[in-house]
């Protein structure tokens, strides 16, 4: 977990980047529980089979497993339980119409907390073909080979 700037990520998507195109990124507050903030501050989520969707006007998150608050009681959260994210009406209403072209889906690529909030970074995505990951890490690995080319020069020089 790091900080920076008064923001504690607390979860990574790692994998959405691998297995969609992002296209745009938005900032949306969450709804949570009180043994949901308390979870989420121990470390204790997981956004990797999570997805968004907007129902009614307003926009929620399914499957985001936050794991029940070790010191809960019978007041303990539902694990898998949908959360309510806050947008504005304008970003909502963006998204309603991203989501309704063929092949976009809302992906949330990180969990943190800004100045004491819980805050969710929601994508844009299109999910990527197999041949459009293996072009990625081809570039990536080459990438890497050359930077190692480049060390390698400027330790002998």
């Amino acid at each position: 977990m790091s900080k920076n700037d008064g923001l504690k990520v607390v979860v990574n998507n790692r994998r959405a980047r691998h297995n969609y195109h992002i296209n745009e990124t938005y900032e949306a507050g969450l709804v949570l529980l009180g043994t949901e903030v308390k979870a989420l501050r121990m470390g204790k989520g997981s956004i990797q089979d999570a997805y968004a969707v907007v129902r009614d006007g307003e926009v929620w998150v399914n499957n985001f497993h936050i794991s029940p608050y070790e010191k809960g009681n019978q007041f303990n959260h539902d694990p898998l339980r949908p959360k309510k994210l806050l947008l504005n009406r304008r970003e909502i209403n963006r998204l309603t119409g991203l989501q309704k072209e063929k092949g976009y889906t809302l992906i949330p690529l990180r969990i943190y907390f800004k100045n004491g909030l819980a805050k969710m970074e929601l994508a844009v995505a299109k999910g990527k073909k197999m041949y459009d990951k293996r072009e990625d890490i081809a570039r990536r690995d080459a990438h890497r080979a050359i930077e190692r080319a480049v060390r390698e020069k400027v330790k002998s020089s």
